[in-house]
């Protein structure tokens, strides 16, 4: 990988390469130059970790129309050379010129590019000619290979760069047109589709593999069927990587690697096969003495009933239907009074074999202690910290562990969990798609973007295909509200299914349940939007509920008020194929989580010494 693509000094990016599993890295040019070591010791550096040095990079505008300019540049081209000698690496990244005075006579330019080459062959060197996608002259994969043709010298050859090709639109297919021992280099990156301007879009919205938009698995098969036989080399730009723990993101981006060659067309890397997911096993929520008793009793005006208690350890089952909840009082909280999502644990055919799956993505595979007769469950480390655990309910599944309270209820009508919603660090969520799409083989969706009182939230769905299992990932550019406003810091819920969102409505109500009130201001600008039938205006107005439509169906739903800090509960009924998750209506959830937080706040007596 390119040492670009992490933060930190050069020290902090090798060691996290290496701890990653990389064989090698690109130097990027300024991580040299503010090093305190000399080449010579950046190489016996890597060395000593295992990392071979496999590029330098950049040399930029070597081309020029100016004669003083052209001798200035290969003036710095020797000393480049010297430096590269000393590194102990033979390639050298030459990037398409961006300058004024850049070369657009292509004759001319094909003689500059040979006698760079000729200084480079004269010291056993070669260079790799990159047209950047922003390139004053040359912009596109296959201008850079007509140079080269034309150039004709043996120390002269390509380096292409997924994004450069695919942003500008180029076709992986004619890379067979290229002699495969012409094709020097290979620099992947993956980035969302963007209509903006391409340097602004390279230099800050890069990614690994698989957490974007573009089709790396058929680009890497395109120059791997043309012959080519080097390193497979992330560069990625991207500002949030450029600031977050540098061992983090390079596992992350190995992740990216070994994934993506599981996806080639051709020869794929053999990874453990990710089993079938069929559903939501349980939600874990962490509770202490003040928001336990608060989430227990709103769950039991939900319709859920104590069904078990576990044998060893201070965790109450609560279930309605296939819907379960475990409260956990002796897990770690964030902050007391305050009650978290843990823990969430997916069905799966094959709880082994998703567990060595996981393991062979470099998924952490967290310790787990358990009493005697007790269910053996495997659980893995998202990335913002929630356990995954891998279960199959049945009579000698994980429910065994908990001896029945002998509770029932009448319910209310869940029938299931539909899905569980988790805020992400702003530094994790990318990683979060490729861990869960990678990890547990969910597909992750397009996403969407809200305006919301707080700011700007980005959310998607991960889901299995036939949408058993669902998680909703959302992330926010800001921390909600500041210290100014009791905004809800990290938000969490689990939202449970019912077939019918008005006579459920109805019974928590009767129940008392903490349900979330919504304007009068929505339903009428409902009303004016949709034209809908005035009967289910008028349950949607009576009891709290929030709608949505799209081309394939509608969707029902409503909250509770926030418990314990951050935790809600969601109510959902989907109709036909809807397959979102309301995103429209999260301002107005938003807006009136903050006015209840409010109310209560208000209310509450002053424990301020008089």
């Amino acid at each position: 990988m390119a040492t670009v693509c992490l933060s930190g000094t050069l020290e902090d990016k090798l060691v996290a390469a290496a701890g990653a599993g990389f064989d090698g890295i690109e130097v990027f040019e300024p991580d040299l130059v503010a090093s305190p070591w000399s080449p010579a010791e950046l190489a016996a550096r890597c060395a000593d970790l295992g990392l071979a040095i496999d590029l330098y990079q950049p040399f930029r505008d070597l081309d020029s129309t100016d004669p003083a300019t052209v001798a200035r540049n290969r003036r710095r081209a020797r000393a480049k050379f010297d430096v590269m000698a000393a590194l102990g690496v033979d390639t050298v990244l030459v990037c398409s010129a961006v300058a004024p005075d850049a070369v657009t006579d292509d004759d001319e330019l094909a003689a500059q590019l040979h006698a760079a080459a000729e200084l480079a062959g004269e010291r056993g060197l070669r260079i790799a000619y990159e047209a950047l996608a922003w390139g004053t002259h040359v912009s596109t994969w296959d201008h850079s290979w007509d140079l080269v043709r034309a150039a004709d010298h043996p120390a002269l050859g390509l380096c292409l760069d997924s994004f450069h090709v695919l942003s500008r639109g180029g076709d992986p297919a004619g890379f067979t047109a290229v002699p495969g021992d012409k094709l020097f280099f290979l620099q992947l990156a993956d980035a969302p589709q963007l209509s903006m301007d391409v340097l602004q879009w390279s230099r800050h919205h890069r990614l690994f593999p698989g957490q974007g938009a573009f089709d790396l698995p058929a680009f890497l098969g395109s120059v791997l069927a043309a012959g080519y036989a080097g390193p497979l080399s992330l560069e990625v730009f991207n500002d949030v990587f450029r600031q977050s723990d540098p061992a983090r993101t390079a596992v992350d981006a190995m992740r990216s690697l070994l994934a993506l060659e599981a996806a080639l067309p051709v020869d794929p890397l053999v990874l453990p096969p990710a089993p079938a997911l069929t559903g939501h096993a349980f939600t874990e929520l962490a509770v202490d003495g003040s928001s336990g008793p608060v989430v227990a009793d709103v769950l039991g005006r939900l319709g859920f009933a104590h069904t078990g208690q576990h044998r060893s350890k201070p965790v109450q089952l609560w279930e309605q239907g296939s819907a379960r909840v475990l409260l956990n009082a002796g897990a770690a909280r964030p902050a007391d009074g305050e009650a978290a999502v843990v823990a969430l644990a997916v069905e799966s055919v094959d709880p082994t074999g998703s567990a060595a799956r996981a393991e062979a993505l470099l998924a952490p595979v967290l310790p787990r202690t358990r009493g005697n007769a007790e269910a053996e469950l495997s659980a893995v480390a998202a990335p913002d910290g929630t356990q995954v655990f891998f279960a199959r309910t049945g009579p000698d599944g994980w429910p065994a562990d908990f001896l029945p309270t002998g509770e029932t209820s009448a319910g209310a009508g869940l029938t299931r969990t539909d899905h569980v919603g988790l805020t992400q660090p702003f530094d994790a969520y990318d990683e979060a798609g490729l861990f869960y799409d990678s990890v547990l083989g969910l597909d992750a969706g397009s996403g969407s973007e809200v305006a919301a009182p707080f700011g700007l939230v980005r959310s998607r769905g991960v889901t299995t295909p036939d949408r058993g299992v669902r998680l909703a990932l959302s992330v926010s550019l800001l921390r909600r509200g500041g210290g100014w406003a009791p905004g809800v810091p990290d938000p969490q819920h689990v939202a449970f299914a019912t077939d019918d969102a008005v006579g459920t409505a109805r019974a928590l109500r009767a129940a008392g349940a903490p349900l979330l009130a919504v304007p009068a201001n929505y339903h009428d600008d409902l009303d004016a939007r949709l034209d809908l039938d005035p009967a289910l205006l008028a349950d949607l107005r009576e009891h709290g509920l929030l709608y949505d439509a799209d081309a394939d169906g509608a969707f029902l739903h409503l909250y509770t008020e926030v418990l314990g800090g951050r935790v809600f509960f969601e109510v959902v009924q989907r109709l036909a194929g809807y397959d979102g998750y309301g995103a429209v209506n999260s301002p107005v959830r938003m807006a009136a989580h903050r006015r209840a937080r409010q109310e209560t706040r208000a209310a509450a007596p002053s424990t301020r010494s008089r």
